[in-house]
């Protein structure tokens, strides 16, 4: 009898979400980031109870034909690619056409759909992999899923999984950085029943800044622009300080990543005018060719590969230090730095002010 069996598609699914919806704020940004595939303007996110409850993304998006709502929960069904060439040159967010059937194979869910031109919405409900119903109904042209009792087929999974408040934290923290990444999106979060997000979506970052972290924390960003690297963005005057990277937020061609590169690039910027225990804010939006970058090295899209990391290293660092430099009165940084615990002021501001720094070299 042969040892080697091909697993059934559910066994296969589950497995695949083990990668790719670790969490609640994996679904939610899957989700997400489909709606903002589908050029959405207006995108809302209700959570309860940390996710596990319920999740409902709604959007104004293009919304889906019958045919494709029953495809979108098949496991690499997609309409961002059709070869792997594609890959190499995507401008969507999500290509794989994964995250659909993981999540549908770890929860109950229902995906209600309209195009425009539609006089009706389509559904379907889908629990375990499986569409068990459909059907037609009134709704606005977009997009909503709904998604219940996450990992109830799987109870090994919230073991792993922090508290309702945590699970809701990263929730809260991920779809700001989406905001941020997307300010032409109007964005609401909904947490049990509370409105705890909400952004304008007029296009202006600085205004998405002032709904996440508060005009005061606004009005401390200085404006970065790249010239080596097409670049923009905010950073925050060394005198605002955060205990931990959470408020720096890196975007590249509206994707969110985490990216030891430029993290490595802002610290060498900031040089000693920080503090060992502090952080800036900074949101840097870095735009390249898609065909300079790898976006499929991670199996939550969180990580990229630069085809120059020298390149994109020294873009960074140069336009941050430039921000400093030219944006920032010297004295006035002075006097900041004093303010600051744990500033050495020994040789930071002779090396800041005499602008002698020379290009970094990555480690």
């Amino acid at each position: 009898m042969p040892l080697i069996h091909i697993l059934d598609d559910q066994t296969a699914n589950q497995i695949a979400a083990g990668e790719v919806v670790e969490r609640p704020v994996n679904a939610v940004k899957e989700l997400v980031e489909n709606s903002i595939d589908a050029g959405s303007r207006s995108i809302e996110v209700e959570i309860a109870e940390g996710g596990l409850a319920y999740i409902r993304i709604s959007d104004d998006g293009c919304g889906m034909e019958k045919e494709d709502l029953s495809l979108s929960v098949e496991r690499h069904a997609t309409s961002k690619i059709s070869t792997a060439d594609n890959i190499y040159h995507i401008a969507s967010l999500g290509f794989r056409g994964e995250a659909l059937a993981s999540i549908a194979s770890v929860s109950r869910m229902k995906i209600t759909a309209r195009i425009q031109g539609s006089e009706t919405a389509q559904w379907i409900s889908v629990e375990g992999s499986h569409i068990t119903d459909r059907g037609e109904t009134g709704a606005p042209q977009g997009t909503t899923v709904e998604i219940r009792d996450l990992f109830y087929n799987v109870p090994a999974r919230k073991k792993f999984l922090k508290s309702e408040r945590t699970e809701s934290g990263r929730i809260n923290t991920m779809l700001g950085k989406l905001a941020m990444a997307n300010p032409g999106i109007a964005f609401r979060l909904i947490n049990n029943g509370r409105t705890v997000i909400e952004t304008p979506g007029n296009g202006r970052l600085l205004d998405v800044l002032s709904a996440l972290y508060g005009i005061d924390t606004a009005g401390e960003m200085l404006p970065v622009s790249g010239e080596e690297v097409q670049m923009d963005g905010f950073i925050s005057k060394p005198s605002l300080l955060k205990s931990s990277r959470q408020y720096q937020t890196f975007i590249v061609n509206r994707r969110v990543v985490d990216n030891p590169l430029i993290s490595k690039a802002m610290d060498n910027a900031y040089h000693s005018l920080l503090p060992k225990n502090g952080y800036p804010v900074a949101v840097l939006h870095l735009r390249v060719p898609p065909e300079t970058i790898d976006v499929n090295v991670h199996p939550q899209k969180r990580e990229i590969k630069f085809s120059d990391e020298q390149e994109i290293f020294r873009a960074v660092y140069h336009s941050v230090l430039r921000t400093l430099t030219t944006q920032s009165e010297p004295e006035e940084v002075a006097a900041s730095m004093i303010r600051v615990p744990g500033h050495d002021e020994g040789n930071s501001m002779g090396t800041f002010l005499s602008g002698k720094a020379g290009d970094p070299v990555l480690p």
